[in-house]
């Protein structure tokens, strides 16, 4: 039996260029099949300075109002749900994937955006058993980080049709470079459901239990309709 686990996913609450909230994004999820889910909504400037004059703490609330609806949610459906953001700097283009933190990091850790993927590594890696995962290096916009030591891993496998990632090149990037391969829908629309993510042998129930399997996973795991991922 396997268990499948969506890795990069968005709802509208937080991500507006997300169309979906966050209940249904469980509910579809369980109903395609899946486990369990990573909401990774964006983390970057435009959304925390559309929130005002609010505190840190008010806009770290509001960042995190889809993922406890979406929580709710699981609950009820015996659905894993796990905390994850997409962070983009404000000088760079790039995004990338955490996992493997939790809510007190957000709030003692504010405006992560203004810093750079050095700083990132350094905060977030002071918690054992994290992720920071280079998403879509490839597509128009993006380029791999100079510096690959800051990075956990590649998403070699990004299912948005509405944008060519150029897959096929995020996993040479990971192969030459030894770095572990994820896939993730980058769901924001009913369409984006189930096109990535991964098969697991076991379910999981936390995050660190998530990030241990991932970091044992291999290729064909992964749940992608690109032959590079096999």
């Amino acid at each position: 039996m396997s268990y499948l686990y969506e890795l990069h996913a968005h709802c509208t609450e937080v991500s507006p260029c997300g169309g979906v909230k966050a209940e249904e994004v469980v509910a579809l999820y369980k109903a395609e099949g899946y486990q369990g889910l990573v909401l990774t909504d964006h983390y970057h400037h435009e959304y925390f300075s559309s929130l005002g004059d609010l505190s840190w703490k008010g806009k770290t609330d509001k960042f995190l109002e889809g993922y406890r609806l979406a929580r709710k949610a699981a609950e009820k459906l015996d659905f894993d749900l796990f905390l994850g953001f997409e962070i983009r700097f404000t000088d760079s283009g790039n995004d990338f994937l955490v996992f493997g933190v939790n809510e007190d990091f957000l709030y003692k850790n504010p405006r992560l955006y203004e810093h750079d993927l050095a700083y990132l590594n350094k905060v977030v890696k002071r918690t054992p058993e994290t992720l920071i995962v280079q998403a879509h290096p490839f597509r128009k916009g993006c380029k791999p980080s100079e510096n690959l030591s800051l990075i956990d891993g590649v998403e070699i496998c990004n299912g948005n049709p509405r944008h060519d990632s150029r897959n096929s090149m995020a996993a040479e990037l990971a192969r030459e470079n030894n770095l572990l391969k994820i896939s993730g829908s980058d769901f924001h629309r009913t369409e984006d459901l189930g096109k990535g993510g991964i098969r697991l042998s076991k379910r999981v129930k936390t995050s660190k239990e998530l990030i241990r399997a991932l970091n044992l996973s291999k290729c064909e795991d992964l749940i992608c309709q690109e032959s590079h991922c096999h």
